[in-house]
């Protein structure tokens, strides 16, 4: 039986979805963005800022996933790639990142927009991944989009070390089987570095990959704004 869904928690309409929880949040990512840009340390602001603005764990792995510095904000502008450019393309995807994000936005789960226009949640995969409701519906959306977009090749790279990764890597190659979809699927160690060091165009919204990969398409943005229209979305801006 599948989990019915990805990442929310019952606090979350108190956490992010009342106004003045989304202002505070908004006010607090500015505060990130003067500190970040100026040198400070991640830990050390996001814990300086959500002490100050009263936010607790859960909202602060927000704040962290909406921040970004001036100097991040241009790498990851001057290196992307829109999505109405993949034609022809081959593309390299942040399995678990852009399955998750997808699957939470799905699934009712806030999602938030951070200053760089790329998406975040607040969900994790904790060592093991444990298949949704959404999942199915997720890749779906995600092959189809590609095959309109006229991608010519896509790379998956999933955790090996986490539980059921072998699984959804049969449960990806059986859908891309059914739908002709061009896909290779591979378990690796170190998809990061893998994501990192890539010649391809990198579909992630990890700060550490958008840092590092010489291109990248915010794939996550395109596909929740023109296909999931319910989705609970916080923005940073």
């Amino acid at each position: 039986m599948t989990t019915r869904n990805r990442g929310r928690e019952a606090s979350d309409d108190r956490l992010f979805g009342v106004m003045s929880m989304q202002k505070k949040l908004k006010e607090a990512a500015k505060d990130m963005l003067y500190l970040l840009s100026r040198g400070f340390a991640e830990k050390s602001s996001v814990q300086l800022v959500g002490n100050r603005y009263k936010l607790n764990a859960r909202q602060q792995k927000a704040l962290h996933g909406m921040s970004c510095s001036e100097q991040q904000i241009a790498i990851r502008k001057e290196r992307m790639i829109l999505p109405k450019m993949l034609k022809g393309q081959t593309i390299a995807i942040d399995g678990f990142n852009l399955l998750i994000i997808l699957e939470s936005a799905l699934s009712g789960a806030y999602i938030f927009k951070g200053l760089d226009g790329y998406y975040r949640d607040v969900s994790s995969v904790h060592g093991t991944y444990k298949r949704v409701q959404k999942t199915e519906e997720a890749i779906l959306i995600i092959g189809n989009t590609l095959h309109k977009l006229g991608v010519n090749l896509v790379h998956w790279y999933f955790d090996a070390p986490v539980s059921n990764s072998g699984k959804l890597k049969t449960t990806l190659r059986e859908l891309a089987e059914h739908y002709h979809f061009p896909w290779t699927i591979d378990l690796v160690n170190n998809p990061d570095k893998e994501l990192a060091n890539s010649k391809h165009i990198v579909v992630s919204s990890d700060a550490w990959i958008l840092d590092r990969a010489q291109k990248n398409t915010n794939l996550a943005a395109y596909l929740i704004d023109h296909y999931i229209q319910k989705a609970n979305i916080v923005l940073a801006e």
